[in-house]
């Protein structure tokens, strides 16, 4: 139940990025993305195509059958790893503008401010969000080394615990910006997601799946903040209301 919740929850930001008080927030993140992850995409399929190209004048005639097979596993690796590798990147930058998008979507869902600070004030906290984007990485980092080693040296197994390792990432890593705009520490913010491990699942799900789509992976951050605070005022807000 959860878990379906946690997906629906992010499929609700496709709804709240057309927002007509939103749109000009959505514009920055996502012109980050576009160029970031449309650059390296065709970067990436230069060198996939090339280094198969290499492989295959090693392959005698009668192997070259392989090259059929090859590709389609060369494409789901490449889908399956570097959606993952170049959010953490995009996410990096785009922090201040993501987590101002997240403000501005709970004030659109609740009517009331999360900071009063203006534009000069955001800009000065600019260091402190890249500081917690910062933790993340250095969170995920040591982890995301040792999944990636089981991944190549566990059939099956070494695939699932990434795709659960991949979810729970991008769970904290979009859920984060409505804690953090409120001030809440890192270790908080991923025991409140631990304590809510279906609804976490659910939506870090939902973020891979959509990540791995071309061309709609290009609207996936806005859409994933959008969600993830959602999903914060109506699961987390009331239990740090006093605070």
């Amino acid at each position: 139940m959860q878990l379906s919740q946690g997906f629906q929850y992010f499929l609700s930001g496709f709804n709240l990025i057309s927002n007509k008080g939103l749109k000009r927030f959505v514009f920055i993140p996502l012109l980050i993305n576009l160029l970031i992850f449309g650059g390296s995409l065709f970067f990436i399929v230069d060198w996939l195509t090339q280094g198969i190209a290499y492989f295959n004048d090693f392959l005698p005639s009668w192997l070259s059958w392989l090259e059929w097979l090859i590709w389609p596993i060369a494409i789901l690796v490449i889908l399956f790893t570097y959606s993952t590798v170049f959010s953490v990147i995009t996410n990096f930058i785009a922090a201040p503008f993501n987590g101002l998008l997240s403000e501005k979507v709970e004030l659109h869902l609740t009517g009331q401010r999360v900071n009063d600070d203006g534009f000069a004030d955001l800009l000065k906290d600019v260091p402190r969000m890249l500081g917690r984007e910062l933790s993340k990485l250095l969170y995920y980092l040591p982890k995301a080394i040792g999944f990636f080693i089981l991944l190549w040296i566990l059939p099956v197994a070494g695939q699932i615990l990434w795709i659960g390792f991949t979810c729970w990432m991008f769970a904290v890593q979009y859920n984060d910006y409505p804690f953090d705009n409120h001030k809440i520490k890192f270790t908080e913010t991923r025991h409140k997601l631990k304590q809510n491990q279906g609804l976490s699942y659910g939506f870090g799900l939902a973020v891979m799946l959509f990540t791995m789509i071309p061309i709609i992976n290009l609207i996936v951050m806005p859409v994933a903040v959008c969600g993830a605070t959602r999903l914060w005022v109506e699961q987390f807000r009331h239990d740090y209301r006093n605070e």
